[in-house]
């Protein structure tokens, strides 16, 4: 998923690389692989499909190279799935295999299925997608009036509110809010672009699609989800709430990248933004769903979204931009784009649907050729393993026309492209710290308790920083950071460090008079209170 959104800070930034690779291995290969008709040239001879053994050993090559501890790959080719498979294990350092049907996060990917929700609405002649969110829920409010009254259910779904991202309401179990909250909260944030203009990614646009399904249908996001489209699909592995994982079996563990080594982090809920990225799921589940968007929202002969309200779900609606992906480097898409819950590029001449989906420890994608009727779908249990981007784009080569001398070897490219981006933001940390040094940063400017004090924001509320026994302390509402120690300048960060996240950064901001006048943390700016102050 794209939760938390991967361009935010600190507690709400996620970019992690892998370890080793365990052993054990499933496949399950179904349907049939349909053949070219033979041309006059040809006669006696047969074209191959596509050589799923090869493609087989080439994963498990890749997954080594990547070091991703557990994997699963499905491909569907028309009404069929073609190629299901695990690779490695559910968890490092235990002998369990990762199998088609392992269950893992599948993030982002959820948002299509909040977007089919809506559809099926839509066909019931409940909702338009260009009706106004305050018609359904007339207290919501946004920073700008316009904004605010002109609000479609549409810009919800399509990351155009030019609102920045607001994970903080979530991404932190000790400060999370309910939906209602959350909406109270979202008239407080400042836009960072003009509405409608730019495209800016937003979890909790979704926490609101989410809660407009549950206010038409009469049943909870996660109710309709499991009856309306697990249930038709025959989508038994899946789970729409982090809250029902516990007891299930074959479920993947989380796996981030801690000081240069491979190890499990906990599993972050994010049933509070539910819509946005809640599920977990297998491969063999996934490939249904696939198998449903190929066929325009059709499961068998049941017709669960009409084929207008379909095409209006992967119409492009905003122009995405592509740095959102550093694959789309060597890929080099004519246009990206985003549509209802997707994005759409186009590779090679041909459309293609896909979305990626992040959080904590896990990561998948999933690519859909509409006009080939193929579709991937990769499941991975490591903190932004980018592998999963190679192996789209292998498989769209697979079944392309061209000779396999035309392509690329993506895994091994992409690795390449990534360790190089990897290298040079390593080089400018340390050019970085090496500057701090030379400009005499390396002590604060202030006596340690002019930064004691309480730091207010109208959306997230309170930073509370302490001094006690000659160190400074920082508590962010319910969220304990605990003891900070200086870095550089005005900049303090966490004795203590969150497995995944790393440590929490504060850097102070002076007023000019010898006073500090707000902190800067999570990519938010908390001013001084005044004694009169009070969190919203």
């Amino acid at each position: 998923m794209k939760i938390v959104n991967h361009r935010s800070a600190s507690k709400v930034a996620r970019a992690r690389i892998g370890t080793r690779l365990g052993a054990a291995f499933t496949i399950v290969v179904a349907g049939s692989i349909a053949l070219p008709a033979v041309a006059a040239s040809q006669k006696g001879r047969v074209q191959k499909g596509p050589d799923l053994a090869a493609f087989d050993k080439y994963v498990a090559k890749a997954a080594r190279d990547w070091k991703v501890p557990g994997m699963a790959v499905a491909i569907v080719q028309g009404d069929s799935l073609v190629f299901a498979k695990g690779y490695g294990v559910t968890e490092i350092g235990k002998s369990a295999p990762a199998n088609e049907h392992t269950r893992f996060a599948i993030g982002s990917t959820t948002k299509a299925m909040t977007v089919a929700a809506l559809a099926m609405l839509v066909d019931e002649g409940k909702l338009k997608w260009d009706d106004r969110v305050i018609d359904y829920f007339p207290d919501f409010q946004l920073y700008d009036s316009y904004a605010t009254r002109e609000l479609t259910v549409r810009d919800l779904l399509t990351h155009r509110t030019g609102l920045p991202s607001t994970d903080l309401l979530w991404a932190i179990p000790e400060n999370q809010y309910t939906t209602a909250e959350m909406m109270h909260r979202m008239r407080y944030v400042q836009p960072i672009s003009s509405f409608r203009s730019h495209w800016e990614y937003q979890n909790n646009m979704y926490g609101i699609a989410g809660a407009l399904v549950a206010k038409l249908s009469g049943m909870p996001w996660d109710r309709f989800v499991q009856t309306r489209i697990f249930d038709p699909l025959g989508m038994t592995e899946s789970i729409p709430l982090v809250a029902d994982l516990p007891g299930k079996p074959n479920v993947a563990t989380p796996h981030g990248l801690v000081h240069d080594t491979v190890k499990v982090v906990p599993v972050r809920s994010t049933d509070a933004i539910a819509p946005a990225g809640s599920v977990w799921s297998s491969v063999s589940d996934m490939s249904k769903w696939m198998r449903f968007i190929l066929d325009s929202g059709r499961v068998g002969n049941r017709r669960l979204i009409q084929p207008a309200t379909f095409r209006e779900i992967v119409a492009p609606q905003m122009r995405a931009p592509m740095e959102e992906y550093p694959a789309l480097t060597l890929a080099q898409p004519h246009f990206f784009s985003y549509a209802l819950g997707w994005f759409v590029q186009d590779y090679h001449g041909d459309v293609v649907w896909m979305h990626t989906g992040s959080i904590d420890g896990m990561c998948a994608i999933i690519g859909l050729v509409p006009e080939r009727h193929i579709g991937v779908y990769v499941l991975e249990n490591l903190d932004h393993a980018e592998l999963r981007h190679a192996l789209m784009y292998e498989v769209f080569d697979m079944y392309r026309e061209a000779p396999r001398a035309a392509t690329r070897d993506w895994s091994a490219d992409l690795k390449a492209h990534f360790d190089s981006l990897r290298a040079a933001r390593r080089a400018a940390r340390a050019a970085d710290t090496t500057s701090r040094v030379k400009a005499g940063g390396t002590q604060a400017s202030l006596p340690l308790e002019r930064y004691a004090g309480s730091y207010v924001d109208s959306t997230y509320g309170t930073m509370q920083v302490t001094l006690a026994n000659g160190a400074l302390h920082a508590k962010f509402v319910n969220f304990d950071i605990g003891e900070l120690k200086h870095t550089a300048y005005e900049a303090f960060s966490s004795v203590k460090s969150d497995p995944i996240d790393g440590d929490t950064e504060l850097t102070f901001v002076p007023d000019g008079s010898g006073h500090i006048s707000a902190v800067q943390a999570f990519g938010v700016t908390f001013n001084r209170a005044s004694s009169r102050s009070k969190e919203e």
